[in-house]
C-alpha cells in the first residue's frame, strides 16, 4: 500500500482538522506559571501539572479576570497546531480561576486594579430617580430573584412600565449577554430611567459572572443610572461596586426603587394633619392679632369721637356766647348807621338804628366826640 505523502502545511492542516472534529472544545485545568502581559495587548502563560506544560497565548481583551502565577485555572480551548511554528498552541476561548481560594484571589486582584483606576469612587455615583415610571431590568426571567423583584415592586407601588432584557446570569455567556442588554437600554430611542441588574443567591462560582472585567466597565460606562441586587446580603461583587446603588437582594432593590404605597399614604396623611394643625394654629394666632388690632382701633375711634364731641360742645358754648342775639338778651343793644356803615364813621345829623332784644329804635346823632 502506497504511503500518504504530505507537505508540512498539509500535515498540520490535517492534524488540526482531525483535532477540531474530535475535540471542538476542551476544558484544561492546571496551574499558571510564567504569566506575562506584553505591550498591554497580549497575554502569555504556561499551564502545567506535575508531568506536562502547555503554552497559552491570547489577546489581553479576552482575559476577563485577573490571574497570577500559582493560580489554578480552567482554560476553555480548541486544540490546535500553529502552522507558523509547528507547535501545539491551543486557541483559547476563556480562562477562569478554579477553587474558592483562587476565585477569591482573582477577585481581589481585579478589585485592586479597578479601584486604582477610580471605577468605584463614590464621587462618580449618581442618585436614582425618586419614583421611576420606566424601569429596565437585566435578569433571567426564569430566576426566583426576578420573580421576587417584580412581586415586591407591584406590591409596594405598581403601575410602572418594566422592560426586561432576558439574559443568562451565570455561566460563560452571561457577562456578554448582560453587556449587550446594557448597550440596548443605553442606545434605545425611548430610554428607561434606571437599569436594574438582579440575580438570586448562589455559590461563589455561580456569581463569578458579575466579577467579569468588561461587564464591570460596561456598568461604569452606562449613561443610565444602575442599581444591582445580586445574591444574598453577604455577597458583594465587582458589579455591585461599579453600580450607582447596590441593594443586598433583588427584593431589596425593589424596596429601594419605590416606596411602599401604604406607608406613603400614611405619611401623606400625617403630613396633611400636621399642615392642617399648623394652619389652625396660624389662623388662631392671626385671629387673635386681628381681634387685638380691632379692639385697639375701636378704642382709638371711641377716644377720638369723645374728644371731637367735647371739642364740639366747647366750640358750641363759645359760639353761643358770641351770638349777638344772646348778647341782646342780656340787655345790650346793637347800634348801626341807617345805611349799614360802621358806627365809627357816625357824625352829627346821622340816623342810627338801635336794636334791642325786643325792638328797633331810630335815633338821631346830635354830637360826636373822640375819646
Amino acid at each position: 500500500m502506497e504511503k500518504l505523502q504530505l507537505s508540512p502545511s498539509d500535515f498540520i492542516a490535517l492534524v488540526n482538522q482531525t483535532l477540531e472534529y474530535a475535540y471542538p472544545s476542551v476544558n484544561i485545568i492546571g496551574e499558571v506559571s510564567e504569566y506575562r502581559v506584553s505591550q498591554s495587548k497580549w497575554v502569555t502563560f504556561k499551564l502545567k501539572d506535575d508531568e506536562a506544560v502547555i503554552d497559552c497565548f491570547l489577546p489581553v481583551w479576552q482575559l476577563r479576570t485577573q490571574i497570577e502565577d500559582g493560580m489554578q485555572v480552567v482554560v476553555k480551548a480548541t486544540p490546535k497546531v500553529a502552522a507558523k511554528w509547528g507547535k501545539f498552541s491551543p486557541t483559547i476561548h476563556s480562562v477562569q480561576p478554579v477553587g474558592e481560594g483562587h476565585i477569591k484571589r482573582s477577585f481581589e486582584l481585579l478589585k485592586a486594579k479597578l479601584t486604582k483606576e477610580g471605577l468605584f469612587n463614590s464621587d462618580r455615583k449618581r442618585p436614582l430617580p425618586a419614583l421611576p415610571s420606566r424601569i429596565g431590568v437585566i435578569s433571567s426571567t426564569e430566576a426566583a430573584g426576578y420573580g421576587d423583584f417584580i412581586k415586591i415592586l407591584d406590591e409596594r407601588w405598581g403601575g410602572m412600565q418594566v422592560e426586561v432584557a432576558h439574559t443568562q446570569v451565570q455561566g460563560e455567556r452571561a457577562p456578554q449577554q448582560m453587556m449587550r442588554a446594557l448597550q440596548y437600554f443605553n442606545e434605545s430611542s425611548s430610554p428607561v430611567e434606571i437599569i436594574v441588574i438582579i440575580r438570586g443567591g448562589g455559590g461563589l462560582d455561580d456569581l463569578s459572572s458579575f466579577n467579569d472585567e468588561p461587564l464591570v466597565r460596561a456598568i461604569v460606562g452606562s449613561r443610565i443610572p444602575t442599581i444591582t441586587g445580586i445574591g444574598h446580603e453577604k455577597d458583594v461583587s465587582l458589579a455591585d461596586m461599579a453600580a450607582d446603588v447596590v441593594a443586598s437582594t433583588p427584593s431589596n432593590a425593589a424596596q429601594i426603587l419605590v416606596p411602599d404605597k401604604q406607608e406613603f399614604i400614611h405619611s401623606l396623611h400625617s403630613k396633611l394633619r400636621r399642615v392642617i394643625t399648623g394652619l389652625d394654629h396660624s389662623y388662631e394666632i392671626k385671629q387673635q392679632e386681628i381681634d387685638t388690632k380691632l379692639l385697639f382701633l375701636v378704642r382709638n375711634l371711641r377716644t377720638e369721637f369723645e374728644n371731637s364731641v367735647n371739642q364740639y360742645k366747647s366750640l358750641s358754648r363759645s359760639l353761643s356766647q358770641l351770638n349777638p342775639r344772646n348778647v341782646l338778651r342780656r340787655g345790650y343793644s346793637l347800634v348801626k348807621l341807617q345805611n349799614s356803615q360802621p358806627i365809627e364813621t357816625a357824625k352829627a345829623g346821622d340816623v342810627l338804628d338801635i336794636e334791642t332784644s325786643k325792638s328797633i329804635i331810630k335815633a338821631g346823632v346830635t354830637n360826636v366826640r373822640k375819646k
